[in-house]
């Protein structure tokens, strides 16, 4: 059974050791479970279980088989981010925050899992705050302001969110002395051979899990006992072995060292989802038969017949939008582009104007803060732009009735997104593309 998007993605191991050495050990054990581990101190690693068969309960088993025989002992939890995952650690060895449910598995969880300073816990207690259910629910702006720009983590935390970077732990390959730049060819090139074994294994877990490399660190051990650490940016996130090799070796071009290079330790940085982007067409002019095999896989990938989606003039947002299947049409696409079918829509594009179009999100609270009576900040992000409201009111003759403002607003982040007021709560709606 292959792993769904929607389930957790990340292990944290916490293991009762202290020994740095016995520690690495267990590292290289968890290598067999996941390639990308993050080894955040002694006695806590995350583990990118992105990509990998199976479900949360295999993957917890395969790190306890993995690390069995080293006598120590490691409590295992599962979750969509490294704060969940941590934290469903410190509950009980096996524990699993399944998505969707973070912010209720949080609440009776005390302050003190996170990395709070003594004397704003004792502050937070004070205020009545003992659980992350409580700091939760405190006002996202008026809680920074009071407390700092680090409150903004601890308040996401608290709802189950957590963008912490994920950083593989770095492969190393100790080599025989040698100095780049200022000794003769044969060592250079001894050099850059060890680069390239090292090189092989990064582009191959990042090949197993599916994901490119934004950037590169090349950490360089000299024989007199310092390290010179060089990070490497990528034009374009890339996996692909030559592709590295080749910008690392410019970027060492000239370099020299005062004493010869006995080891060297490579890791990558500021990870991204892989794949190559394809067409789904070989070529502009397509044949009925093309379309044909297109649809079929993918109804084949995605277990559903193929639809097209139309909008339609409504006044509800989630009334715009509608979906039919889809077929090709027998005599050909010439004809559909010769006279194509009208798509109803409540708003006609301008001739060469890009239309953005909105998608639709899992609605979720937000924080707003106003300024003039329009929105000025979202989720602590400035609004640069903001368009509205559009007044949203039916069912009046139902039992629950829907009243609404909505607004688009462009965050500072080039973001264009549809926010609405409901009563005294604001939410997010969706995101323009």
């Amino acid at each position: 059974m292959l792993a769904v998007a929607h389930a957790p993605m990340l292990l944290c191991v916490l293991a009762d050791t202290g020994d740095a050495m016995l520690w690495e050990r267990m590292l290289d054990a968890l290598d067999a479970v996941s390639p990308l581990v993050d080894d955040v101190r002694v006695g806590v690693a995350y583990l990118d279980m992105r990509g990998m068969p199976g479900n949360a309960r295999r993957w917890i088993a395969d790190a306890r088989e993995a690390l069995a025989s080293y006598g120590v002992s490691a409590r295992i939890g599962a979750g969509k981010n490294k704060f969940t995952a941590y934290a469903a650690g410190r509950v009980c060895d096996g524990t699993i925050c399944e998505a969707g449910g973070e912010r209720a598995f949080l609440a009776p969880l005390p302050i003190d899992l996170l990395e709070i300073d003594t004397r704003v816990r004792e502050r937070l207690r004070l205020l009545g705050v003992t659980t992350l259910g409580a700091l939760a629910r405190l006002p996202h702006g008026a809680f920074v302001r009071r407390f700092g720009p680090t409150a903004a983590r601890w308040h996401a935390c608290a709802c189950g969110e957590d963008r912490s970077p994920f950083l593989p732990r770095a492969h190393a390959v100790a080599i025989e002395a040698a100095t780049f730049g200022e000794g003769r060819v044969e060592e250079e090139a001894q050099l850059f051979f060890a680069l390239r074994v090292v090189l092989a294994r990064v582009c191959a877990d990042l090949e197993r899990c599916g994901k490119r490399a934004g950037a590169l660190e090349l950490a360089l051990e000299l024989e007199d006992g310092t390290d010179r650490r060089i990070e490497i940016a990528l034009a374009s996130p890339s996996a692909h072995e030559k592709t590295l090799g080749d910008v690392v070796r410019a970027k060492m071009t000239g370099s020299t060292f005062s004493c010869a290079i006995v080891g060297l330790r490579l890791r990558t940085l500021r990870m991204e989802e892989g794949g190559e982007a394809l067409p789904i067409f070989p070529a502009d002019d397509v044949d009925p038969r093309s379309v044909a095999v297109t649809l079929a896989r993918l109804e084949a990938v995605t277990g559903e017949p193929p639809r097209r989606a139309l909008t339609r003039a409504a006044h509800a947002l989630e009334r715009r939008f509608a979906y039919e299947p889809f077929h090709a049409p027998r005599s050909g696409l010439k004809a559909l582009r010769c006279h194509p079918e009208p798509v109803p829509c409540h708003s006609e594009p301008v001739e060469g104007r890009l239309v953005p179009q909105l998608q639709l999100l899992a609605v979720r609270e937000i924080d707003v803060r106003l300024c003039g009576g329009a929105p000025a900040f979202v989720d602590s992000r400035k609004v640069v732009e903001c368009k509205g409201p559009w007044r949203i009111e039916e069912g009046w003759f139902t039992d629950t009735p829907v009243a609404r403002d909505e607004y688009d607003v462009l965050l500072d982040d080039d973001k264009l997104v549809r926010i609405y007021r409901q009563g005294r709560h604001w939410y997010l709606r969706g995101e323009y593309d």
